[in-house]
């Protein structure tokens, strides 16, 4: 696998990234043996970053994660690990701590779930509006002098926030939602990485599989947090998916499936730019690695571009309650 930078002080990672996110049952049951076959055949495919958050499955999903990554040389993988997320026992949302106590306390919990001595990049998940993000980055440097931490990275935060957090310590990566139908970050967020030497990596760049090709209205299954997502509400979803179909149109020319078509067109907005697959099963990674053997031509991407224009999905990306926490919007 080809391999792409993380900005001018971050890691090479494979030019693919995986997201272990729906590993630990964020879309519905989940397979603990399928997905860590995933993980193994991700790492065999070169792909190298791997993200995780430590609230995914409250734990879980860096348990599962070091079982999967036992046995493996450290240095032939790229831990990156969002933290801060506030959650209950039933699985609500309460906040995002970014206390530079709750750094080091969240880091050591991490650590020890994770089976290593070190995380490469190491991030806020969200900004914690009582907290200067100064405090929350000092905090992660104190952690890299200490040997803890290898790279700081960003996750869903505005242009402004990113250059504070930089002038602190140099970022290695931001990470926020890009797709053809999350496209907010081209305005402002993208054009300050690219000034400031800072990576992107993209997660949800199938929108959390509504631009599959797979996905079905009504499909979502009790515990899928889809079935609370607005672009998959009824009176959205069938409109999306009307964009899907032009798509798999555009697919069908090129000889691609429409999630391959997707995460090409993701990965060829720059090459400072690394998708993370949210694959939890190994037929959905076979699927999207030839992503990376498609070389989109300008007539490419002008018909990618008439099928999903920017803009013409509806709904918010994520519920009401959650946009106010996010840097930048649709």
């Amino acid at each position: 696998m080809r391999t792409r930078t993380l900005g001018s002080s971050g890691p090479a990672v494979g030019a693919l990234g995986l997201g272990a996110m729906g590993m630990s049952g964020a879309y519905g049951t989940s397979d603990d043996a399928e997905s860590t076959a995933t993980v193994h055949a991700a790492l065999d495919a070169g792909i190298t970053l791997v993200d995780t958050g430590d609230f995914y499955g409250m734990g879980h999903n860096e348990l599962l994660l070091r079982e999967a990554l036992r046995g493996r040389d450290r240095d032939s993988y790229v831990l990156s690990v969002k933290f801060g997320m506030l959650r209950g026992p039933g699985g609500g949302f309460g906040g995002a701590d970014g206390r530079p106590e709750a750094v080091r306390n969240f880091l050591a919990y991490s650590l020890t779930r994770l089976g290593t001595d070190h995380i490469d990049i190491y991030r806020p998940a969200r900004l914690d509006p009582a907290v200067p993000i100064e405090e929350t980055v000092g905090a992660v440097k104190e952690m890299i002098d200490a040997g803890y931490v290898r790279h700081v990275g960003l996750s869903e935060v505005d242009a402004e926030t990113i250059r504070r957090a930089h002038a602190v310590h140099p970022i290695a990566d931001l990470q926020i939602e890009y797709s053809l139908v999350s496209r907010a970050v081209e305005a402002d967020v993208l054009p300050t990485l690219r000034e400031l030497g800072i990576g992107l990596t993209a997660y949800g760049v199938l929108s959390r599989g509504l631009i599959s090709g797979h996905w079905n209205a009504g499909q979502a299954a009790p515990g899928d947090a889809r079935a609370h997502s607005p672009r998959f509400s009824s009176g959205n979803v069938e409109h999306n998916l009307t964009l899907v179909e032009a798509l798999r149109r555009v697919a069908a020319a090129t000889g691609a499936t429409v999630a391959q078509l997707a995460i090409a067109w993701v990965a060829a907005q720059g090459a400072d730019i690394v998708p993370l697959i949210g694959a939890r099963t190994r037929e959905r990674l076979t699927e999207a690695l030839p992503a990376l053997d498609l070389n989109l031509t300008a007539d490419d991407l002008a018909e990618i571009e008439k099928a999903v224009p920017a803009g013409s999905a509806r709904g918010d990306r994520y519920p009401t309650a959650f946009m106010s926490g996010l840097g930048v919007g649709n």
